[in-house]
């Protein structure tokens, strides 16, 4: 256990508050994309797809470097039993509370908006644990995802601890380039996709099955990137390598970005579309992770009022907007003709409601604690 204190990372809080809140967006813009979803516009748009294909190409791989940086920096301060503790606390009560105050009445509103699970009768036993495992889970999956990373960590993270590290994975991680790095993210995308591909002919049933996906598929595509964060901390000058920008990394993205697009457009998920996106978002996740600190340490790195509000409201705001985007999607874009006009419409429309509904679960203890994890103090704090 550590109390000495750390130099506060402005640009990492708020980076992380803007992959949070970029949820909105991207929900908002996949109605009016030509990706089928719960609720979609009659005609879509070109330019929404494209910036919903951009938005996820990234979003969640930069999102979990931030928090093995974060989840890191906190195992130093506590020992490892408090650690755990804190931690999971502050993503499995928000998670667990969500589920009946959101994801279950989402489920139920689905039912209404979009005939979903209509014939819900028929459902074998398994049919409806799975569909509400799909449902209930929905946009808190990350969570879960968290929590396991978390649990794992208590090993993990102490044999970064004692010096022993993942040399099979980040040989002598100080040393290590972005080159190198591009590698090896690129071998680890081969080999998910290798892993997929075995299950894909072994045993196809169970890819389909949500639990699986959420606590099995997801942690093992996410755990790199955790890890990575982990070490970035430790290692100054891995850290370093991804605050300043790199050409590379940037015309890499624009590459990956652009490849990401035409998978998800013209591939086929009967053949090779799942093994190809992970490798293409392994790899490009790895080189988002420069663009997006190096872009954010330039940019976004000093206090702000205003900032620090969002970093506090960043994950209230994303847990409540899916439920309003559905409210948006069902009941007020079929009265809005133009998809541009309809998506600001919805922007205005979800941030608006989910900013006050903030403003009210500070005023009242109870949800303060099951929306945050902790107990709030009267004088808020940034935390992490």
């Amino acid at each position: 256990m550590s109390n000495t204190p750390v130099q506060r990372e402005f640009f990492l809080d708020s980076i992380r508050a803007w992959l949070m809140i970029l949820g909105i967006p991207f929900h908002i813009s996949l109605i009016y994309s030509t990706h089928q979803w719960h609720i979609n516009s009659v005609t879509p748009s070109l330019w929404l797809t494209i910036f919903n294909d951009f938005i996820h190409a990234f979003r969640m791989q930069v999102f979990f470097v931030i928090s093995g940086y974060f989840s890191w920096m906190l195992y130093l301060r506590y020992n490892r039993k408090r650690w755990w503790v804190l931690r999971t606390e502050r993503v499995a009560v928000p998670m667990l509370a969500s589920i009946p105050l959101l994801t279950l009445p989402q489920f139920f509103l689905l039912q209404h908006l979009s005939g979903e699970n209509r014939r819900w009768g028929s459902f074998t036993l398994y049919q409806k644990y799975n569909t509400l495992v799909w449902e209930l889970i929905s946009h808190l999956w990350f969570l879960l995802v968290l929590v396991i990373l978390t649990t794992l960590g208590l090993v993990l993270f102490q044999r970064i601890k004692r010096g022993k590290g993942f040399s099979w994975i980040f040989p002598d991680p100080e040393t290590l380039t972005l080159g190198k790095l591009s590698v090896i993210f690129l071998l680890l995308g081969l080999s998910y996709a290798a892993l997929r591909r075995l299950i894909f002919i072994f045993a196809p049933q169970i890819l389909s099955d949500g639990l699986f996906n959420f606590t099995i598929m997801q942690p093992l595509f996410y755990l790199p990137f955790f890890l990575l964060g982990a070490l970035a901390f430790k290692y100054p000058l891995l850290k370093a390598r991804f605050i300043h920008p790199h050409v590379g990394c940037w015309a890499g993205s624009l590459v990956g970005v652009a490849a990401y697009m035409l998978n998800q457009h013209y591939g086929s998920g009967d053949k090779w579309l799942y093994e190809t996106d992970s490798v293409i978002t392994m790899l490009l996740g790895v080189w988002m992770v420069n663009v997006v600190f190096s872009f954010g340490h330039t940019l976004l790195n000093s206090h702000s009022p205003r900032v620090t509000y969002f970093v506090n409201a960043s994950l209230f705001i994303y847990l409540v907007h899916h439920p309003l985007t559905l409210i948006f999607g069902g009941f007020i874009m079929p009265h809005i003709a133009s998809n541009t006009l309809g998506f600001l419409a919805g922007m205005v429309f979800v941030m608006s409601i989910a900013i006050m509904l903030y403003e009210i679960h500070l005023r009242i203890p109870v949800l303060r604690f099951l929306f945050s994890g902790k107990p709030q103090r009267k004088c808020n704090t940034v935390t992490v």
